[in-house]
C-alpha cells in the first residue's frame, strides 16, 4: 500500500466482517475504506486525498459476492470486482452491468476494481454508474446500529450523500428479466475511459424505457422526457417477423437526437455542449442512444 511515499505511515486496518468494518470506520475519523484501490491510488497520487487511515475490505468475503433476494432483486456486494461481473452467470442476470464491467479497463484493473469503489468515487466516466442509474438501483449504507437504503442516483448527485462514518455495503438491483444494453465511445480501440456512454433497459411490465447517459456530466443523466416519449412509440404487443418489438425507424432515430439534446444541451456557456466539441459529443450520444434502443428491441 506504500505507493510513491503517499501512504507511508498510514494506519491500515483489515476487518474480517461488515460489523467490524463499520465499527472501525466509526472509531477512526478520517479513515477511508478501500477494496481494489484503483480509484484511491489515483486520488492519492493526484493530491486530492490524504487519508488518515485505511480500512481494507479485502478479507470480507460476503462483500465480494452476490445473491438473489425475494421480490426479484439481486443483492451485489460492494467488493464485487469488474472481472467477477463479467462471468457468464452474472452476465445472464444483469447483462448491461456485465458489459460495462467488461470495458472498465485492462485485466489488471478489472481484476481488482470494485462496484463499490466505482460508486463511492463517483467519477464521471465510471462505466457501471449509468447502468445502475438506468436500473434504478439502491445502495445499502451501514453505520453502528443502523442501515439505510438510498437510490444510487441520489447518492451520486449529493441529494442524499454518504455520511461520515457510513460504509457502502450492498447494491440492490431490481431484476427486470428484459433486454438491457450498455454502449460506450472512447475514441480509441481497446478498454479505455469513456468519452460518452449509454445504458438502456426495457421495462415491459410498465411499458417503459429507461436510459442513462454517462461521462458527459459529473453524474449520469436520465433524459426522462425522451424515455416517456419513445415508450409511447413502441408497439409493446406486436412483434415483427424476426421477433423484434416494433417501432418506427424514424422514432428510433428521433429518440437518439432527443436524448442527446437533453444530456448535452447546445450552447451551454463553457460547458460540454459548447462549440464543435459539443456538437461531436451530441452526435456521439445520439448514435449510442439510437443503437442501444435498437439492440434492446431486437
Amino acid at each position: 500500500m506504500e505507493h510513491g511515499g503517499n501512504l507511508v505511515n498510514r494506519t491500515i486496518m483489515m476487518p474480517a466482517s461488515v460489523d467490524e468494518a463499520v465499527e472501525a470506520l466509526a472509531a477512526t475519523p478520517g479513515a477511508v475504506p478501500v477494496a481494489g484501490a484503483t480509484d484511491l491510488m489515483e486520488a492519492v497520487n493526484g493530491g486530492r486525498l490524504r487519508p488518515a487511515a485505511l480500512i481494507g475490505l479485502g478479507r470480507i468475503t460476503e462483500l465480494r459476492g452476490w445473491r438473489y433476494e425475494d421480490g426479484g432483486t439481486a443483492v451485489l456486494g460492494a467488493g464485487l470486482t469488474h472481472a467477477r461481473m463479467d462471468r457468464p452467470d452474472f452476465a445472464a442476470l444483469i447483462p448491461a452491468l456485465a458489459d460495462a464491467a467488461r470495458t472498465a479497463g485492462p485485466p489488471q484493473v478489472r481484476n481488482v476494481g470494485t462496484l463499490g469503489g466505482n460508486i463511492a468515487t463517483g467519477a464521471p466516466a465510471g462505466d457501471t454508474l449509468p447502468v445502475l442509474a438506468a436500473l434504478e438501483a439502491t445502495a445499502t449504507l451501514a453505520r453502528p446500529g443502523t442501515v439505510r437504503e438510498v437510490p444510487i442516483s441520489h447518492l451520486l448527485t449529493g441529494l442524499d450523500p454518504l455520511r461520515p462514518g457510513e460504509l457502502l455495503t450492498w447494491v440492490r438491483v431490481p431484476l427486470l428479466h428484459a433486454p438491457q444494453v450498455f454502449l460506450k465511445s472512447t475514441g480509441r480501440s481497446g478498454p479505455s475511459r469513456a468519452a460518452a456512454s449509454v445504458a438502456l433497459v426495457l421495462d415491459p411490465a410498465r411499458r417503459g424505457v429507461r436510459c442513462a447517459v454517462g461521462a458527459v456530466a459529473p453524474v449520469p443523466l436520465r433524459p426522462l422526457e425522451a424515455e416517456s416519449w419513445v415508450a409511447g412509440c413502441i408497439d409493446w404487443d406486436a412483434r415483427g417477423q424476426d421477433g423484434a418489438v416494433l417501432i418506427d425507424p424514424a422514432a428510433l432515430a428521433a429518440f437518439g437526437e432527443y436524448a442527446a439534446a437533453a444530456c448535452v444541451p447546445e450552447g451551454a456557456a463553457g460547458g460540454e455542449g459548447a462549440g464543435p466539441a459539443g456538437a461531436r459529443l451530441r452526435r456521439t450520444v445520439a448514435v449510442l442512444a439510437r443503437r442501444a434502443l435498437g439492440r434492446a428491441l431486437k
